[in-house]
């Protein structure tokens, strides 16, 4: 313990088990619900994601560029449902 202005406090403590447990399976989850989506809308997310500009996204997917927008929401409805976020959409 380091004594900070008579305040005791862990010093650079690890990080708790618990903790890095829930984060790798959380990970984990999302990486399963990831998976179970199409190829293309893994892209679109990924994508997204890393910040790339629609117009690079649809030359990415073989999209218009109006349509990537849409595209997104709906890999993001999957992805909700996958993670047990919200009911499961129809399939198409």
């Amino acid at each position: 313990m380091v004594e900070n202005g008579g305040l005791l406090r862990p010093a650079d403590s690890a990080p708790d088990a618990a903790d890095a447990l829930e984060r790798e399976e959380a990970r984990e989850r999302v990486r399963r619900a990831l998976a179970a989506l199409s190829e293309k809308e893994r892209l679109l997310l990924l994508m997204r994601e890393e910040g790339f500009k629609h117009r690079e996204i649809a030359e990415a997917v073989g999209t218009t560029t109006g349509s990537v927008g849409t595209l997104i929401a709906r890999a993001l409805v999957k992805l909700a449902a996958h993670l047990g976020l919200t009911e499961r959409p129809e399939e198409s």
